[in-house]
């Protein structure tokens, strides 16, 4: 299983937000190029970006973090926020990012997200943000009438590399995982599933190992890392 360190980025800095809300961030003290380089030195194999404004805006906003980053580790990086149209997924493989997210262009326009996986093969992954099982668009701020799992058949057979699931419940509180509806997902389609909200344990990392033959790939490590709750040293030896 792949475990994905993240950095979400606000106005430049590397915060956590407590279940999406932006008023409700955490800034922690490291540098986002800096703390990319710390989980880099500790053994993670990506990096996952997200760019918070961004994804508020619908347009790159934390740019200059981001190339910072780039520039700091060798290690594959995967980023989303505010990503909407060719030519910012094109810009940001061409500035070195290995995965490009898209997520409420997923929903508005899923002929895009097609149109890129044929461009570009094995470099653009659907991120999938829920709450009650309906998806979520704009930063988390606005919920939509789609099911999450509705969204995901949609491109089963368009050569998304990943889709990164995320119960915005869960995210940030350190409350655990919404194994349930994660699993439920993973096993309603052929794509593999990226894991995302609510982890905060090693045992949390466990279980989601154990269903790793159900098609859940990889985790991403937030809030839990950075307070310590698990350790880099501990789960990379899982």
């Amino acid at each position: 299983m792949i475990l994905y360190p993240a950095i979400d980025l606000k106005d430049g800095n590397c915060v956590r937000l407590l279940r999406g809300e932006m008023d409700k961030a955490t800034v922690f003290p490291e540098s986002p190029a800096n703390q990319a380089a710390l989980f880099e030195a500790a053994g993670f194999e990506w990096l996952h970006l997200v760019d918070l404004n961004g994804a508020f805006e619908g347009k790159p906003v934390n740019e200059a973090a981001v190339k910072a980053i780039l520039a700091r580790v060798e290690m594959p990086v995967q980023l989303g926020g505010g990503i909407r149209n060719m030519d910012m997924i094109s810009g940001w493989l061409d500035a070195g990012i290995s995965r490009v997210i898209l997520g409420t262009v997923a929903l508005r326009n899923p002929v895009l997200v097609k149109e890129a996986c044929r461009l570009f093969p094995g470099q653009i992954a659907v991120g999938i943000d829920a709450k009650d099982g309906k998806v979520a668009v704009n930063g988390w701020a606005e919920l939509s009438d789609q099911l999450a799992i509705d969204l995901a058949k949609k491109f089963e057979d368009a050569g998304v590399s990943a889709i990164i699931y995320t119960d915005i419940s869960k995210d940030g509180a350190m409350s655990g995982p919404n194994f349930d509806e994660t699993l439920k997902l993973a096993e309603s389609i052929t794509t593999p599933v990226i894991a995302s909200g609510g982890i905060s344990s090693l045992d949390d990392v466990k279980k989601y190992k154990e269903l790793e033959t159900h098609g859940i790939e990889g985790c991403i490590l937030g809030r839990a890392l950075y307070e310590g709750a698990i350790k880099a040293e501990e789960v990379l030896t899982l």
